[in-house]
């Protein structure tokens, strides 16, 4: 059976080829696409996607029913059972087919080693606009774990930049909890940054949830509950922060709110122009 390798550089249509050009005007298309069953096709180990949307499955498995798969499945042969396959890209596809009823799917077999499986896989995932923060994350980390990959590596295969590389695996690191609530979508990966390395950061991000703070009040709250407490030290509350956000939208201008332990204090607005004097002036002196 003959099996296509190709450079990965260039992305999954790299992969697939190009069958346009092998065709010539007016000349038949042979239908030499391979299928297999679906029992025959086993999911990737090295998956990073961990959930499909059941509703978005159910929409696709309609669309198989009505148009069949346009797009062959991306296989690799089972070292372990000859004969049976290792799904490589499309598995969504392949799911959505068994709630379709097939019996039987086009398949592409590449010869990958676990490493570019796993660089398909991931590069198939992160294409797609839905996938979860901390799937990415994971595929990073297997990245980086399991084939010592640097994240400079990792930024130039993935056409992100270091720094994005970096603070993604970095959410890793937050408490089992935190990061739970960031796969749910209770929580934002804005809002969850500012909690590395904090030892109550299980507790600051149920409030966050809670309050639906965004992710600068955030940093302005964690600043705030990184200062020590003292007595008569300005305290750095949730609903002051929020009005802050909310006063500074208004104006266009930096406003700081420093609010007491007896709740007396102070709101400094500050301005760079006479311009920007001006307009506050005038609308201080309102009636």
């Amino acid at each position: 059976m003959k099996k296509s390798k190709k450079g990965l550089g260039r992305g999954l249509t790299a992969l697939f080829g190009d069958q346009k050009n092998d065709v010539k005007k007016g000349e038949k298309v042979p239908d030499n696409k391979l299928k297999a069953n679906i029992s025959d096709l086993t999911r990737n180990k090295y998956q990073p996607r961990t959930h499909f949307d059941e509703a978005k499955l159910t929409e696709l498995a309609n669309s198989i029913k009505k148009n069949g798969i346009i797009q062959p499945i991306a296989v690799r042969e089972d070292k372990v059972d000859p004969g049976r396959y290792e799904i490589v890209a499309g598995e969504r596809r392949w799911l959505a087919a068994q709630k379709a009823g097939l019996h039987e799917v086009p398949i592409v077999v590449l010869d990958l080693d676990d490493n570019e499986a796993l660089e398909v896989a991931i590069v198939e995932n992160i294409q797609r606009d839905d996938l979860n923060i901390i799937e990415e994350a994971k595929g990073y980390l297997r990245l980086s774990e399991e084939f010592e990959y640097d994240h400079e590596k990792i930024a130039r295969f993935m056409s992100k930049s270091r720094s994005h590389i970096s603070n993604t695996l970095r959410l890793l690191s937050l408490p089992k909890d935190v990061v739970n609530l960031i796969e749910e979508g209770s929580l934002t990966a804005g809002q969850a940054r500012p909690l590395i390395g904090l030892s109550n950061a299980t507790n600051i991000a149920e409030e966050i949830v809670a309050k639906n703070l965004s992710a600068r009040s955030v940093e302005m709250l964690v600043r705030g509950k990184k200062s020590p407490s003292k007595v008569g030290q300005f305290r750095m509350d949730a609903n002051i922060l929020d009005a802050q956000n909310i006063i500074q939208d208004k104006l266009g201008l930096n406003v700081q709110i420093q609010n007491k332990r007896n709740n007396s204090g102070k709101i400094t607005i500050s301005y760079k122009n006479l311009e920007q004097f001006e307009f506050l002036s005038n609308l201080l002196k309102r009636n």
